[in-house]
């Protein structure tokens, strides 16, 4: 722009002072013109440049935490799961690669026998063909686990899930997790992913969980799951998930908590209800269920009628119950009763 006013202005001098029969000083003054065109453009050309490479600070602030993101300094602020990284599991080509078919593979118990790390390349191949096991038997870093309403605090969260890999009591794909972030949060997301395989034997998902320690913590901060389906964008997530439970106060250090006011006054109730009973049955809602993450029963009932709930003193040691149950009504109706004490 700066380049045409500068001739046109030189051309209406030019023909200006011909008219006047003046050229004396005609080149002179179209080379100041000129000049000042140079200095100004070039001014101008750098004040361009420079505004479009600093960019918009905000985008510029989020590329940076994208790209150097530590999760495990990352504070729960109300918002359970996350996306990392514009939601991209960005696995490298040899991540994708088909050369092995369909595989698991589970990272070693670390120093402190905490669970490190899960990847798999799914396919209906690793599915189980049969009812879950038991797995009460594990106990995960950071187990300190409590009655709180309407069920347990933790879960045994596996960290590819059962209804992919049919994985029971593997100690390096089980961690502890309340329910929260077992269900929803990390159900609502493998529930995706076997839908999908489900649909095709030749469909396929490279899929990948870490569960997230700070320090020598022996409770997870939290969990990153990604997942890509091969050849096809059907499913692509990345995504964080931080191990809260609304109504409790986690010590990540060793798994304790510490109940809210709302929270306690109900765990009181429950408190004094067992200091009254005189058996084990604790007073507790019969109708109140006890499901796994995929709605199976948890109250065990042994070959001697006598049923078992989920964290009490001789739960574990019924390792092949006769039958499974949802709710202590569930489990009288059948023919057991409560454990005496």
């Amino acid at each position: 722009m700066f380049y045409i006013l500068a001739t046109i202005l030189s051309l209406s001098l030019f023909f200006g002072f011909k008219k006047n029969k003046s050229t004396k000083f005609l080149p002179t003054t179209i080379m100041l013109i000129w000049i000042s065109v140079l200095v100004t453009g070039c001014s101008s050309t750098n004040l361009i440049s420079e505004t479009v490479g600093r960019g918009d600070p905000e985008n510029t602030e989020s590329r940076k935490i994208d790209s150097s993101i530590n999760l495990a300094d990352l504070e729960y602020e109300g918002q359970q799961t996350i996306e990392i990284n514009d939601n991209k599991p960005n696995f490298s080509k040899g991540e994708l690669s088909m050369k092995n078919d369909a595989w698991e593979k589970y990272g070693e118990l670390d120093h402190l026998n905490r669970v490190t790390s899960a990847e798999a390349m799914l396919n209906q191949s690793l599915m189980p063909t049969q009812k879950r096991g038991d797995i009460s038997a594990v106990k995960p870093t950071g187990w300190k686990n409590k009655k709180i309403k309407n069920g347990y605090l933790f879960n045994r969260s596996h960290l590819i899930g059962h209804a992919l890999a049919g994985e029971d009591d593997n100690w390096q794909n089980l961690m502890t997790g309340t329910r929260q972030l077992n269900s929803p949060e990390m159900v609502r997301f493998e529930m995706d992913v076997k839908h999908y395989l489900d649909q095709s034997k030749d469909h396929y998902v490279r899929y990948s969980v870490t569960p997230i320690f700070r320090g020598d913590e022996l409770l997870a901060r939290g969990v990153q799951m990604r997942a890509q389906s091969i050849n096809s964008n059907a499913i692509s997530f990345n995504i964080y998930i931080f191990n809260i439970q609304d109504g409790v106060t986690l010590d990540y250090q060793d798994g304790s908590s510490t109940l809210t006011e709302t929270t306690q006054h109900y765990q009181e109730k429950i408190e004094v209800s067992e200091t009254e009973e005189k058996s084990t049955e604790t007073n507790l809602n019969k109708e109140e269920t006890f499901l796994d993450e995929h709605g199976n029963g948890l109250i065990k009932g042994s070959n001697n009628k006598i049923y078992h709930l989920p964290d009490t003193e001789f739960y574990d040691k019924v390792t092949n119950p006769k039958e499974m149950f949802k709710t202590v009504s569930d489990a009288e109706q059948a023919g057991y009763r409560a454990p005496k004490k």
